[in-house]
């Protein structure tokens, strides 16, 4: 990390030791008791990031913006909040929450006031990260948000990274989702790579980008080997993002809820797929776990 202590906050738990940074909330670092690294590293030279949050949208706008009361506002992909600086407003030794809050800033591009709060939790070999979403707008407030956290492939103590898989909760016949040259949904469903529950996981599955699920049975799964594994649990997210780059050495197992416009799309807001409408005064929250097993 080339950021300072007054940039991140750091949780342990007798099995797992996690650091937050302020920007973006975002998960940086996630160690072992015996120190092994189990999140990427954020190497530029495949991908900087770790764990971005992904919060008011999922993936790419139609020609870059969304349209609400009349007017055009222009998002980047996956939002802003992967790029604010986040406060803390409680922690103790296994657990922190950060915040943001609208600002002049934010209601440029995002006219809703709102308070994300971003809690992330160890329980022994469990990392909760759970974000609530509360509109302080005197309007719905559609809204998705995603998890993005890249995890070491192979993972310490799992052997090769050729031998890691993803194993679903249930069979994952459905078809499944690319991202056309814009980053936006391709209309054309594509034959599902997964055989019954299990998807082996190799360079070919990412040469057209991200895997989507967006008719998901399963509400959890595992990533790694029988010697060693990640149990992810997606807590009522009802879409899914797989992603690497060909030769890098993570996998990113992403929860959603949305993702990227259909191409074509030119709705309003409220009509874009994936969103939720959170009411005038109400909290939406949206949560991942991931746990260690031997």
């Amino acid at each position: 990390m080339s950021e300072n202590a007054a940039d991140t906050v750091t949780i342990a738990s007798a099995d797992l030791e996690a650091e937050i940074a302020l920007l973006g909330a975002e998960l940086v670092r996630l160690d072992t008791a015996a120190g092994e690294s189990l999140l990427w590293n954020g190497d530029p030279a495949f991908w900087a990031g770790r764990a971005p949050l992904l919060f008011p949208i999922v993936g790419t706008l139609a020609g870059g913006h969304f349209r609400h009361g009349g007017r055009d506002y222009a998002l980047p992909r996956h939002g802003f909040a992967r790029r604010a600086r986040f406060t803390v407003v409680d922690r103790y030794a296994g657990a922190v929450t950060l915040r943001l809050e609208a600002s002049d800033e934010t209601r440029a591009v995002w006219p809703f006031a709102f308070r994300l709060d971003v809690t992330h939790a160890l329980d022994g070999a469990r990392l909760t990260t759970t974000a609530a979403v509360t509109n302080l707008s005197d309007e719905a407030m559609p809204t998705s948000f995603g998890f993005h956290p890249a995890f070491r492939r192979p993972l310490p103590g799992a052997g090769p990274a050729a031998d890691h898989v993803v194993r679903f909760a249930k069979p994952e016949p459905a078809p499944v989702r690319r991202l056309d040259a814009d980053g936006l949904v391709d209309p054309v469903p594509r034959p599902t790579p997964v055989v019954g529950d299990r998807l082996a996981i190799d360079d070919a599955l990412f040469v057209e980008d991200a895997l989507i699920f967006d008719r998901l049975e399963s509400r959890s799964l595992t990533f790694g080997t029988d010697a060693a594994r990640l149990a992810v649990a997606l807590d009522g997210m009802p879409h899914l993002g797989l992603w690497s780059k060909p030769g890098a050495p993570f996998l990113c197992i992403e929860p959603w809820q949305g993702h990227s416009d259909p191409a074509g799309f030119a709705g309003t807001l409220a009509e874009k797929p994936g969103t939720v409408a959170i009411p005038s005064g109400e909290t939406r929250r949206f949560a991942m776990s991931v746990a260690l097993e031997h």
